[in-house]
């Protein structure tokens, strides 16, 4: 389970690069003074600016319990195969919302992958659970 902590953590950097590749040319069009910018300057960037920020920002939520839960199930013994397929659709699944975040942004779709990422997570949590439980 630990390759794919290590797989997100790398793609929540590729994003850390696109939002920085994005976000200083449209700041430097924009005319923008770094030294004074303010969250307002900001949020009136075009959408192609701000969406690679806002899924890095979503990087930093929900996996966080991805992290510990893989660390957890990895210390416990759990990490057999069905656990390893369900992190790897997770971060999979991440990784698709991030590509349709910072692109197209159509929430349906990026709603869906949320919910489907999710339940990897919560399946995941309910084996180690029931694991826990019935030692």
């Amino acid at each position: 389970m630990l390759t794919q902590v290590l797989a997100l953590i790398a793609w929540t950097l590729v994003m850390w690069f696109w939002l920085y590749a994005t976000r200083i040319p449209a700041m430097r069009s924009a005319k923008l003074d770094t030294r004074t910018v303010t969250r307002a300057d900001v949020l009136a960037l075009p959408k192609y600016a701000t969406r690679p920020a806002d899924n890095y920002n979503h990087l930093h939520e929900q996996p966080t319990l991805f992290y510990a839960l893989a660390f957890y199930t990895q210390q416990t013994g759990m990490a057999d195969p069905i656990n390893e397929r369900l992190a790897w659709a997770y971060v999979g699944l991440r990784v698709a919302h991030s590509l349709v975040q910072a692109t197209i942004d159509f929430v349906p779709l990026r709603f869906t992958l949320f919910a489907l990422a999710s339940s990897a997570l919560m399946a995941i949590t309910l084996r180690d659970v029931i694991a826990l439980l019935c030692t």
